[in-house]
């Protein structure tokens, strides 16, 4: 089912008519010495509006929501292979659901089980090329879950403050990475990205540490009433909670700064 109702099916109609009639006109001489073809900038305008209005430039290729029950799933893995589409993610509040939210067209994750492990594939291949909807995401918060995303101009936009986090890799091109450190990870988190930005939060209370690997053009911007900085490119998030549980963090960048906070 579509995740909202859209006027595509209209739109281009009218365009096309509308762009048909100065052709026509202009071909019998109707216009004087307006030159037609001089128009076809406006197609471009027009595709860049539709796109920025509607985050997909063809109707058929908005959002469509879903969701899958968790059954007697005990651990999940989210593999997710976005190429220009945005990512978004955060815990799910509904009980009794594993993973549910919006994809673009023909991305519904393909799941694999194997006992109580469920294995959750999203792949932008999948896609048709005109489909730009971001894809948006709610994990079950009372299960581990290993978090594999990679987007070559797409944002990452991971709210992990509630969700259990075996292992994570998140890696970009271009776009700009947005991370809310989780509670508990039971492996390391890689954060990755070669031309974008890197923002990454540790809520009051978590106990984080972050190494960084600085390329020669990152900068680094640590909010010092939020962290330590104990060695060389290693930060301590402060006024971490008694027994608050050590999540392990990796951070790479060759361009675009960091900011912690």
């Amino acid at each position: 089912m579509p995740a909202k109702s859209s006027r595509g099916p209209w739109l281009w109609p009218l365009l096309l008519t509308a762009f048909g009639i100065v052709l026509l006109l202009n071909n019998f001489l109707l216009l004087g010495d307006f030159n037609a073809t001089s128009l076809w900038p406006l197609a471009l305008v027009i595709l860049g509006a539709v796109i920025l209005l509607r985050g997909d430039l063809l109707a058929g290729g908005d959002g469509r929501t879903f969701g899958i029950t968790r059954g007697s799933v005990e651990s999940a893995t989210l593999e997710i292979s976005a190429g220009e589409v945005d990512v978004q993610m955060r815990a799910l509040q509904q009980e009794g659901r594993l993973i549910a939210g919006q994809y673009a067209l023909s991305a519904r994750p393909v799941m694999r089980v194997s006992d109580t492990h469920t294995h959750l594939v999203m792949n932008r291949a999948a896609t048709p090329w005109y489909s730009l909807s971001s894809w948006e995401m709610g994990l079950a918060r009372d299960l581990p879950w290993q978090v594999f995303v990679s987007t070559s101009l797409g944002q990452v936009n991971l709210d992990l403050a509630d969700v259990i986090t075996s292992e994570a890799i998140i890696a970009t091109g271009i776009g700009d990475i947005r991370i809310i450190a989780p509670h508990e990870a039971l492996g390391n988190l890689q954060i990755t990205s070669t031309l974008g930005n890197i923002h990454l939060i540790t809520p009051l209370g978590y106990y984080c540490r972050i190494q960084v690997k600085q390329g020669r053009f990152m900068g680094i911007h640590a909010d010092e009433n939020r962290y330590t900085q104990s060695e060389p490119n290693i930060f301590t998030s402060l006024d971490a909670a008694e027994n608050a549980p050590l999540v392990e963090i990796s951070v790479t960048g060759t361009f675009g700064d960091l900011y912690l906070t």
